[in-house]
């Protein structure tokens, strides 16, 4: 029977008293060993049996290179074997056949030379230092080692002339480096200058000339810095571009005039760096002329760095696009805040050089502001008038005024007439935009200016051009009247008005009517404002009509009885009651009206206003008859086009209610009769 229990579990979890450690198994290991598992020890009784030994190896060794001779592990065994028997010629003999195999191993050529130097034959290693290098110029590791011995021995003229031949490839900048320091070492900075001139002509690089800036700054003095960063400007501008000089040569050049105390020198710097690098390259060189402008500089310089990197923003934005006029603005306005009238007046000239490609309203939009701001700039802050002049009439010869133009340019330069006081030339400008392309807006603005100028005959003039110009505008009718009643001219007035209202097509008529009303209501000719009523009935039955029409006859004074228009109480009450007799009366017509036109929605707006009316007004018997008259809401569905149904609010009136009551009483004794035989008898 097999046991339920698991495996045994371990009690004693706590560390051993005794620690053995992975190196001390592995030292126990080797002192252990078997004595017949051990590496065997080859011993020789006499010469002959090493000669007979070393001939074994030896063939063993040919066999081996002779079967595969490109292993070149074979050819290091083998010459490594003849290096430990002291067999150096033989060993010699050995790489030199190697190389006849493998002549362009690096590691081949570096063994047999480590072996040469180690068993101090330093002139063999010499030679063949000079044969590697020869065979493999490009690799940096032999001229190293070459140099490494040459220097060794203390040969500095010969490891000179090593860097020279290196050199003359044009290694990488290590190498170039480690022959500055072999320079600095033995004090020959003359020499290293020269080193230097010919590493920056092989690698024009920044760092290249950073490096040799550096060197100058600990060895030389001030002027070489200085000519070092002007020639490393210089050349890398002429050799690779404008685009090339890395910002951080304008740093440290900046940077080491701010350690000689020279802050216009490195302002200078900066500045330059600035206005020839492009923005994308130069971010960093902004924040260090920020922070030089803040520790060494007053409100101006640093407002100066501001407006500069702002400016070199805005340069790159439209060079990205010359028709984003928005970047224009901005640009204008920046430059107007630094005081400059050229650079504001060279960024207008840029910017309203961009025309728009094509003659579509919707592109010339924000174009014509920037006339507008120009001219404005120009008469304000330039004072320069007749620049503005030609601004304006620049602007408008641009636009396509056949196709479409912008009144507010037309009445600008009105405007800027009348502040220079030439009337006539305003007058001619907003006549000419009238003949050329008359808008509501350029009217507007002219009659505004013959009012003001009290030229009324003017006025006359340009309302009657503008009506046959846009007759269906309610504004302009309206605002003709308004100035012939204030010229208590009263018929023109109401002929105003009346042709207005006969006009075919208005864009808000009841605004019209609405102010006709009010002209004579004002004017106090009650049955004119009534008979105004019932025409604008007579052509739109609307139930805010009839509503208006009631209040109204409600507000109308009737203190027209007596000699001095005084009366009693009792007269005034009675007059009261009359104008809401009236006022009743065309709630009732009105009642009717959408009644018989079954116009539920506007009834009900009818009965509201009317209920309302008697509660103000009326006796409670009033307010009880319109109540018995309103509504009650249901729900109904009704079928839509697509076969689908809607829910909707529909009312059901009193009086309606009754008749469909009577009309269903009668269809149910009509039926009853019929079900009793009564309709059998009859026909028989």
């Amino acid at each position: 029977m097999e046991s339920s229990r698991g495996p045994p579990r371990v009690k004693n979890k706590a560390a051993a008293p005794v620690q053995i450690s992975a190196e001390q198994l592995l030292r126990e290991a080797v002192d252990r060993q078997e004595v017949a598992l051990q590496t065997p020890t080859q011993r020789f009784a006499d010469l002959e049996e090493l000669k007979e030994y070393q001939g074994r190896k030896r063939r063993e060794y040919e066999d081996y290179v002779r079967r595969n001779r490109v292993r070149l592990a074979n050819w290091l065994q083998y010459a490594q074997w003849e290096l430990e028997q002291k067999e150096f010629a033989r060993a010699r003999s050995v790489f030199e056949r190697a190389l006849d195999v493998h002549p362009n191993n690096t590691q081949l050529w570096i063994r047999y030379i480590q072996a040469e130097i180690k068993n101090r034959n330093i002139n063999h290693a010499r030679n063949l230092l000079d044969r590697a290098v020869t065979r493999l110029p490009r690799v940096p590791s032999l001229w190293y080692q070459y140099l490494y011995v040459m220097e060794m021995l203390g040969d500095i003229p010969g490891t000179r002339q090593v860097f020279d031949r290196w050199m003359k490839w044009e290694p990488d900048e290590q190498a170039w480096s480690a022959y500055i320091r072999l320079e600095k070492r033995y004090g020959e900075f003359d020499r290293a200058r020269e080193i230097f001139r010919a590493f920056t002509m092989v690698h024009p690089e920044p760092r290249t000339w950073l490096k040799w800036a550096k060197f100058e700054e600990e060895y030389g003095t001030s002027d070489m810095v200085r000519e070092v960063f002007q020639t490393a400007i210089q050349t890398i501008a002429e050799t690779i571009g404008d685009d090339a000089v890395d910002e951080r040569i304008f740093i440290a050049f900046a940077r080491y005039e701010v350690r000689l105390r020279e802050y216009d020198r490195a302002r200078a710097i900066y500045k330059f760096a600035l206005d020839n690098l492009p923005r994308a390259k130069s971010m960093t060189l902004h924040s260090h002329y920020t922070t030089f402008e803040k520790q060494f500089g007053d409100k101006d310089g640093v407002q100066d760095v501001i407006l500069t990197k702002r400016r070199r923003i805005y340069e790159e934005q439209v060079k990205e696009n010359t028709k984003n006029y928005d970047v224009w603005f901005d640009y204008a306005r920046l430059e107007e805040s630094g005081g400059d009238a050229e650079q504001v007046r060279e960024v207008y000239e840029r910017a309203i050089a961009q025309v728009p490609p094509t003659q579509e309203k919707r592109h010339w939009r924000r174009y014509i502001f920037l006339f507008l701001f120009y001219a404005i700039w120009e008469e304000r802050e330039a004072r320069d008038t007749e620049r503005a002049r030609q601004i304006y009439d620049t602007c408008l010869k641009l636009i396509p005024h056949q196709k479409f133009t912008f009144a507010k340019i037309w009445v600008a330069k009105a405007h800027f007439e009348i502040r220079q006081g030439q009337l006539t030339t305003a007058r001619k400008t907003l006549g000419r935009a009238i003949g050329m392309c008359p808008k509501d807006k350029i009217f507007r603005e002219y009659i505004a200016l013959e009012q003001k100028l009290y030229e009324f005959e003017r006025c006359r003039t340009l309302y009657e051009k503008h009506v046959i110009y846009n007759p269906s505008n309610c504004q302009t009718w309206i605002k003709w009247a308004e100035l012939e009643r204030g010229l208590d001219d009263l018929d023109r007035t109401r002929a105003i008005y009346d042709l207005a209202i006969n006009q075919p097509v208005l864009d808000m008529p009841e605004v019209v009517w609405k102010s006709y009303i009010e002209f004579e209501d004002e004017e106090g000719e009650y049955e004119k404002a009534r008979d105004l009523y019932e025409r604008l009935l007579e052509k739109a039955d609307h139930p805010k009509v009839w509503i208006s029409y009631a209040q109204f006859e409600l507000d109308i004074p009737e203190d027209d009885e007596g000699e001095e228009g005084a009366a009693d109480e009792e007269e005034q009450q009675q007059v009261s009651e009359e104008a809401k007799a009236r006022a009743r009366k065309i709630f009732e017509r009105a009642h009717k009206s959408m009644k018989d036109k079954e116009l539920k929605a506007e009834r009900v707006s009818i009965l509201n206003a009317w209920l309302q009316f008697e509660k103000l007004n009326g006796s409670p018997e009033d307010v009880e008859k319109v109540q018995k008259q309103m509504p009650r809401k249901t729900k109904k569905k009704r079928r839509l086009d697509d076969d689908t149904w809607e829910e909707y609010t529909d009312y059901v009136f009193p009086a309606d209610d009754q008749q469909t009551k009577k009309l269903s009483s009668l269809l149910a004794m009509a039926q009853a009769w019929k079900n009793t035989g009564g309709g059998i008898a009859g026909n028989e």
